[in-house]
């Protein structure tokens, strides 16, 4: 039966929203360098923040699911559970979208950069919160 801490996952999607913010706004420049998109954009609208904090806490919360129906209490498992949920789907939805897409490489390592932290930030605070 899944067991989940709403409030470790609550921590855990407010933290990776924030790490985000920090991140991509120490690498804007460079990805504002690879994508138009990226370079148009100035300060994001009030909504989307909101969706961007919308999908951390769901993140959060599918995985503490797995955190709770793998038992895993450690930081060493959930390193482990954060890497192989990362190179499952962030690293193959960005391979797909450098290799068939056209998205520079380099704007795919930053977003894989992002996703790694949020999924081993997400995994070891839903794991290790009593």
């Amino acid at each position: 039966m899944i067991q989940l801490n709403y409030a470790a996952i609550l921590v855990a999607g407010v933290s990776v929203f924030a790490f985000a913010a920090v991140y991509y706004g120490l690498l804007g420049r460079q990805r504002a360098a690879l994508s138009a998109t990226a370079a148009a954009r100035g300060r994001p609208p009030t909504w989307l923040l909101g969706l961007e904090l919308g999908k951390s806490i769901v993140v959060a919360a599918v995985v503490a699911g797995l955190v709770s129906l793998l038992g895993i209490t450690e930081i060493g498992g959930a390193i482990e559970l954060g890497v192989a949920v990362w190179i499952a789907f962030p690293v193959v939805l960005l391979i797909g979208s450098v290799t068939q897409e056209g998205v520079p490489w380099k704007l795919g390592a930053i977003h894989a950069g992002d996703w790694l932290a949020k999924l081993l930030i997400i995994a070891v605070v839903t794991s290790v919160w009593p």
